[in-house]
């Protein structure tokens, strides 16, 4: 059975479908799952570690439910109703979905591993509030199409036909199933591959399932964190936070991070928002789709990236055009160099990138002269007062060195701190300060400094020779 070790938040399971998971607490569950009444279900969901607050705010937001921050960071877990399920597709920043069947909030753990697989049975019991015995003739059909709205509102009919032609057949289906174990906590006795392998054999013992590590019909997810054990069903396969990238690059950000960086920064209509290193264009990209009566433009040094960026543009267009909608997107792309850009000086509203952590990209040696050069590059494009920066990146030290070498141009709001692969980085919020670019302490201006004697120079060369002509 597969695993992910230490509270990983990818969690991959059947086809980007939603169905209702039961409640825990429902005392009539069964007879709920088997009438197909509408009941309450609680939904868990993964999302970037650190915009956990981000979430729910936005589940409050677009749903109308206050969702709970779980201990175990990166998941957040919210209650529904089942005829309301087509709404968990409205949210940006989560990665993955599941339904929660299950939760222990203080699961006893033995000692050895012996003692503690016999249990994997007693916990598979909440599993069939979900489906009969084997030896029924037929399963509920809780995944109704979540590819739009419209299909998932439609599901009902489609249910009832999938049940009528089920119970004609023949032979039931055998169900194929694997169990994915996320683990956090170093006092269990036990690994997530022996987790997930104890607990799959349960399944498959009781259910007759038969386990398929890739061609699945159904996720089991195992979620402990120290003592906290969750049972759900997962009902994404693919993370969500793919969604707009087609063309990908070494250091592409997740869709759902980048969401999270532009709520932190509060688009207006009619701003302008400048991301100076794009990569691939992820966060111009959701931008462009989620705020779009922002204007965007998106920049690189690189030609591949701008390559990238164009492409990934181009794949967003056709697919909104081959659903109907309109193609255009308020986004442009340009290659040029960060530290001298072709922008007017005080004309952008928001700055928002994903800067090179000197690991993949770049290196911490030339961040030390990269970070205050284009710190200050952006200082002069932004708008003074009120423009501001979300600016991500791990090279924490050389950051806050730039940052206090700036001449109060940038004033640091607050701080997200993220796990990006694995990566302690922090998600900075800035605001430019009414300083005036141009007039502060002369390390602010020093690389302008240079150009401008450089100019001199040649001014003084021309009037001579000019002078000698004479």
């Amino acid at each position: 059975m597969s695993s992910q070790e230490d509270g990983a938040a990818e969690q991959p399971g059947p086809d980007t479908t939603v169905g209702p998971s039961i409640s825990s607490s429902s005392s009539s569950l069964e007879s709920d799952a088997t009438t197909g009444d509408i009941i309450t279900v609680t939904i868990g969901a993964t999302v970037p570690t650190g915009f956990e607050h981000t979430a729910a705010e936005e589940v409050k937001e677009k749903i109308g439910v206050d969702a709970r921050i779980s201990k175990d960071r990166g998941r957040i877990y919210f209650p529904i109703s089942t005829d309301k399920l087509f709404q968990v597709h409205l949210l940006r920043s989560v990665d993955n979905l599941f339904v929660v069947v299950e939760e222990y909030d203080d699961y006893q753990f033995k000692q050895s591993k012996e003692e503690t697989a016999p249990k994997s049975s007693l916990m598979v019991s909440p599993l069939m509030r979900l489906w009969p015995t084997p030896s029924s003739k037929s399963h509920p059909k809780w995944r109704p199409s979540a590819e739009s709205q419209a299909k998932t509102e439609s599901a009902p009919e489609a249910e009832s036909s999938q049940q009528d032609s089920g119970e004609a057949a023949p032979e039931a289906k055998v169900m194929k199933f694997r169990v994915t174990c996320n683990r956090a906590g170093d006092k269990h006795s036990f690994s997530s591959n022996e987790a997930a392998r104890d607990f799959g054999g349960a399944v498959q013992e009781f259910f007759q399932w038969k386990a398929d590590m890739t061609k699945f019909d159904i996720e089991v997810l195992l979620n402990i964190h120290n003592v906290e054990v969750v049972i759900g069903i997962a009902l994404t396969e693919e993370s969500l936070h793919r969604r707009n990238i087609s063309h990908f690059g070494p250091t592409t950000l997740r869709s759902t991070l980048c969401y999270g960086m532009l709520r932190l920064c509060k688009p207006q209509a009619s701003d302008i928002i400048l991301d100076p290193m794009c990569g691939t264009g992820a966060i111009p990209l959701e931008g462009a789709i989620e705020f779009n009566s922002s204007f965007y433009v998106a920049g690189d040094n690189y030609d591949m990236a701008v390559n990238r960026t164009v492409n990934n543009i181009c794949h967003i267009q056709k697919r909104r055009a081959d659903k109907g909608s309109a193609p255009g997107l308020p986004i442009d792309t340009v290659r040029w160099d960060l530290c001298n850009l072709p922008i007017r000086t005080s004309s952008v509203d928001i700055i928002i990138t994903d800067m090179p952590f000197g690991k993949r990209m770049g290196s911490r040696k030339k961040n030390w002269d990269l970070y205050p050069s284009c710190l200050r590059e952006m200082a002069r494009v932004c708008r003074p007062g009120s423009g501001k920066a979300v600016l991500l990146t791990q090279d924490k030290k050389c950051f806050s060195k730039a940052i206090s070498r700036m001449g109060g141009l940038w004033r640091k709001l607050h701080t997200v701190w993220v796990n990006v692969g694995g990566l302690h980085a922090g998600v900075y919020l800035l605001k430019r300060t009414g300083a005036v670019f141009g007039q502060t302490p002369e390390d602010v201006y020093e690389s302008r400094g240079t150009v401008n004697a450089q100019g001199d120079e040649k001014d003084d060369k021309e009037l001579s020779e000019v002078t000698s002509g004479v």
